[in-house]
């Protein structure tokens, strides 16, 4: 377990939001981050401390969105709050899996540590708290239209810091203050500005986006694993791999997955049985693989860098800037930046299914498949083989085309029309996270027909780190020489590609990717 990560001192990295929601990392608030938000919370302090004759600021002493000119008096202020977490706590929808709510109280705990929201410190410490204790409020997936923050989402966990609402601890789900209480962590109350605070920003986008960014860095090597395994099953060729080729077109993405392609189909005993045969150029699915897994590479390594950024932002409203004692109300909250950018990492985690699909179509097509029998059965007719695993490939990439239509195209207005332009981010989240599942679905398929078509080229050989591969696979799943349910070895392979194995294995036979 590496050491606690430090708020305001480590950079948050999807490297870091991953293993905190996943592997339980401990978290922390370091010296700097406290100071800060002592600061700007004086600022704050310092309004209410005017009472009614103080100036009228948002969020402090006036009402929300569209009842921003209503003023509150300064014996409801702390009431105003508490209303405002709980009338938003309005998320409909199955609830969000345990990495997303962790990411998402990580994400909130860094905003309240850039020290310009004018929370106290204990705000910041109690996510921290909730987080080390493992209480993890219920949050729904959707409601929020991502602009004045993923403010339901965002409720519901606020709502859970109160001892309100439900709660998952230690694998329960109960009473969130059934649930503090257990943990011995004591119930949040909320003074001036602080439910405001914890409601406003992309936390809920980020987090969902941003896991789902972290895990596409395997998948983009598990794809060129199994497209790799699918050229050696249907003898293609290296030869369009060459790195003059790919230099000559220098984008980052291209260059690397030819490099991982040459390193996995180097010494193949089957590429130097057909290398005098004849034929000159493979099929796009095959020969185009740096270009277009590569292509969704460098879109993704585009998505990480906005991600990245949100992470450490200030997306709160109003800010405070403590070298003038203002407040200033802005809109951080937009989730516009977030929300383009995971539109694009849905389209490019899309084609690594799209041009997968067509290679399992290479692989069972008889018509194509340089010699293999009819969907990969030894006994063809009698057995139907890998027919109806190609068409459930075929289902989930027709659903990605559905799924990838951009979100962030879309707006609804909202909030009486003050909140009249908003980013729908949080759909694009959801969405690319379902499409990333399917897209590995796919890919399972893919490697459980490829690894069918090496046991029907035996005896030749393949490469060391694709024999690995293939072993792999085959330790869980052997071949199949008549016909068997499908679904039970789709799910075993999806399990190697989710825990690793497969991505070890390749490393281990001396394929870095």
């Amino acid at each position: 377990m590496n050491a606690p990560f430090r708020l305001g001192d480590d950079p948050l990295t999807l490297e870091a939001l991953a293993e905190i929601a996943r592997d339980n990392r401990k978290v922390e608030i370091g010296q700097t981050a406290r100071d800060a938000m002592a600061r700007s919370r004086a600022v704050v302090d310092a309004v209410v401390a005017g009472g009614d004759a103080a100036p009228a600021v948002y969020g402090v002493n006036t009402g929300f969105g569209a009842l921003a000119e209503v003023r509150i008096s300064a014996a409801q202020v702390t009431q105003l709050q508490q209303n405002l977490v709980r009338s938003h706590s309005s998320g409909v929808g199955s609830p969000l899996p345990r990495d997303a709510v962790r990411a998402m109280m990580l994400l909130r705990a860094s905003v309240l540590a850039t020290g310009r929201s004018g929370a106290r410190v204990i705000c910041c410490e109690r996510l921290c708290d909730l987080l080390n204790a493992g209480v993890h409020p219920q949050i729904p997936a959707r409601g929020s239209v991502g602009a004045s923050g993923d403010l339901a989402p965002l409720a519901h966990l606020a709502l859970g810091m109160m001892g309100e609402g439900l709660a998952e601890y230690r694998g329960e789900v109960l009473p969130a203050a059934d649930a503090l209480r257990r943990a011995e962590v004591a119930p949040l109350v909320l003074e001036a500005k602080e439910g405001l605070t914890l409601l406003n920003g992309t936390q809920h986008m980020t987090a969902v986006g941003g896991l789902a960014i972290h895990d596409a860095d395997l998948t983009c090597r598990i794809a060129d694993i199994a497209g790799a395994l699918s050229l050696e099953a249907l003898k293609g060729t290296v030869r369009a791999f060459d790195h003059r080729v790919v230099a000559a077109r220098p984008h980052p993405g291209q260059i690397e997955v030819a490099r991982f392609l040459r390193a996995l189909l180097d010494g193949s005993e089957i590429a130097e049985s057909h290398k005098d045969c004849g034929k000159v150029q493979d099929p796009y699915s095959l020969r185009c693989m740096p270009q277009v897994h590569g292509a969704s590479r460098d879109v993704l390594a585009f998505a990480r860098t906005v991600l990245e950024r949100e992470a450490g932002s200030s997306t709160d409203n109003p800010l405070v800037f403590v070298d003038t004692d203002e407040m200033i109300s802005g809109g951080n909250f937009h989730g516009q930046p977030v929300a383009l950018a995971l539109d694009a990492a849905a389209m490019a985690v899309a084609e690594l299914a799209n041009i997968s699909e067509r290679r399992v179509e290479q692989l069972v097509n008889p018509h194509l498949s340089s010699g293999l029998p009819p969907f990969l059965a030894p006994d063809s007719g009698l057995n139907s083989g890998f027919m109806i695993a190609q068409v459930a490939a075929a289902a989930l990439v027709s659903e990605n085309k559905v799924l990838a239509h951009p979100a962030s195209v879309d707006s609804i207005p909202s909030s009486a029309g003050r909140e009249d332009h908003v980013s729908m981010g949080a759909t694009a989240a959801l969405k690319l996270a379902t499409i990333h599942d399917h897209v590995r679905t796919v890919l399972a398929i893919e490697l459980l027909c490829a690894a069918q078509g090496i046991d029907l080229r035996r005896p030749l050989t393949s490469t060391k780190p694709l024999e690995a591969v293939h072993a792999a696979i085959r330790a869980k799943v052997p071949a199949m020489n008549v016909d068997r349910p499908l679904a039970p070895d789709i799910a075993a392979v999806r399990a190697l590609i989710d825990d690793g194995t497969l991505i070890r294995a390749a490393a281990a036979a001396g394929a870095q990717g």
